[in-house]
């Protein structure tokens, strides 16, 4: 069996953190990718100690192991326990300390369940997709082949404003709608309109969807996390937030938290809107999950000046056609729309036509709801053999929430159940480098399984949960 070779060094790196601004433990991680990327810190080398580097440095401990630990996560860095930590191999591989998104098991030949993303179940989209595209080919001429422009793209943003129609929103038109390359390419659109200043700080919840911090990263911006409860984000915390940053967006799940299930109520609406207005932050209100349909006004009616909706199709209709739509504060679709220009020119005529004929059909809404129906059947099932465990769950949703009882810790119990063939998801992926991670786990509702595969998975699930760890041996 082959072995890690190590290169000990004298440990005696030591980078100069003035020539990288903004928080010391993100200015000392990049300078180990530069270290290690200009050779510097060739592959195998030894790394000092936490404490040795801190102290060097002038850092506390905890900044040096925040930046040790994002540097690990990245692939960069190997910890070994009673040896230290090295520079890894230059061409990592992706394991349990990296958690990004990047590969989706979905079961055939791997035999594994998923239960991590949500998958939309076959309710008729092939049929009418199939439909879509042969009137499309019949209609194919010269035309397909210039490039694409957005004004061909109005009558597509007038049906997905009638595709809203179940939110209350505000005065919208198709003007205040930009599409998108699916909702986590609408997220960039919305950074790349809003941020500013070369350390930009952009809040999200305590625990968020990962697309958040991926995407403001990307844009060189400072992600700070913000307390939450079973209501959505604290407002003393947004406030505390605001006053101790420059915080110029904050990304919010109203209608269904990612991934603890909640829902906002409209006094904590209330309340964020007016620190919003009072910090001028603009808002990020991600509907991609939300439930089928929503009496409570949204925060784009509330504060119809600054807040940016996102959604798409992933989790109505179809994830592979990569569709998504921003409906943009009043006034800003056309800085929504140049955005998307400057990034892509429109979307593809194909991905635009096809969305067209299925919202202007009324296919798209068929499916959403025999989708939807479908997932309510499975959630059902889902909470019936697990509701004997602590489980938050909402009509509509589909995931739930499962905070693990005694005797169990997210993590054992992740690998547990990908030992027996089941793969979920653990709170410390929704939550930043040295954030808090509750005790719990996201299941989501795998609509693409057939029904016995799905029923045995949760079987399994439960078995484990009565059987924590120190019981097993029995």
């Amino acid at each position: 069996m082959s072995r890690q070779r190590y290169i000990v060094t004298d440990t005696t790196w030591q980078p100069d953190l003035t020539q990288y601004p903004g928080p010391k433990y993100l200015g000392l991680s990049r300078a180990l990718r530069d270290a290690i990327r200009s050779g510097e810190l060739p592959a195998g080398s030894q790394l000092p100690t936490v404490r040795d580097l801190a102290w060097r440095l002038q850092l506390t401990p905890g900044t040096v192991a925040r930046a040790y630990q994002l540097a690990t996560q990245e692939g960069l860095l190997a910890a070994t326990v009673g040896r230290g930590t090295f520079v890894a191999a230059q061409s990592p591989r992706l394991g349990p300390t990296q958690p990004l998104y990047l590969e989706r098991v979905t079961g055939g030949s791997t035999g594994l369940v998923d239960l991590r993303p949500p998958q939309v179940p076959e309710v008729g989209q092939a049929e009418a997709f199939r439909a879509a595209l042969i009137a499309m080919a019949e209609g194919v001429s010269t035309g397909w082949l210039d490039y694409t422009s957005q004004r061909a793209e109005a009558p597509l943003r007038a049906e997905v404003v009638k595709w809203l129609g179940d939110r209350v929103l505000g005065p919208i038109s198709a003007e205040d709608i930009a599409l998108s390359n699916g909702g986590q390419n609408a997220i960039g659109l919305i950074l790349d309109c809003c941020l500013r200043g070369e350390r930009p700080a952009v809040l999200i919840e305590e625990l968020a969807y990962p697309g958040f911090r991926y995407a403001a990263r990307a844009a060189r911006a400072e992600v700070v996390a913000v307390e939450i409860d079973d209501h959505g984000v604290v407002p003393e915390s947004l406030e505390a937030a605001c006053r101790r940053h420059p915080a110029q967006v904050l990304c919010l799940t109203t209608e269904a938290q990612n991934p603890t299930t909640g829902r906002m109520p409209l006094d904590r609406r209330l309340a964020i809107a007016g620190i919003a207005r009072a910090f001028d932050l603009q808002i990020i209100e991600d509907d991609c999950y939300s439930v089928a349909e929503s009496n409570i006004p949204s925060m784009r009616a509330l504060a119809p000046e600054r807040v940016w909706l996102i959604g798409s199709l992933s989790k109505t209709v179809s994830a592979a056609l990569r569709f998504g739509y921003v409906a943009c504060p009043a006034g800003m679709g056309e800085a929504g729309r140049l955005a998307a220009q400057h990034s892509f020119y429109a979307l593809s005529r194909p991905v635009a036509e096809m969305c067209h004929r299925l919202f202007a059909s009324g296919a798209a809404a068929a499916i959403r709801s025999r989708v939807q129906a479908e997932f309510a059947e499975r959630l059902q099932t889902m909470v019936n053999r697990l509701g004997a465990f602590d489980l938050a769950w909402q009509p509509g949703v589909p995931f739930v929430w499962l905070r693990m009882p005694l005797g169990w810790r997210a993590s054992a119990f992740t690998r547990m159940a990908e030992a027996e063939g089941v793969l979920v998801r653990p709170a410390d992926e929704y939550a930043l480098i040295g954030g808090r991670a509750p005790n719990a786990v996201r299941l989501a509702i795998a609509g693409n399984l057939p029904r016995a595969d799905f029923d045995a998975a949760l079987d399994c699930l439960a078995r484990l949960l009565r059987n924590p760890p120190s019981d097993l041996a029995a």
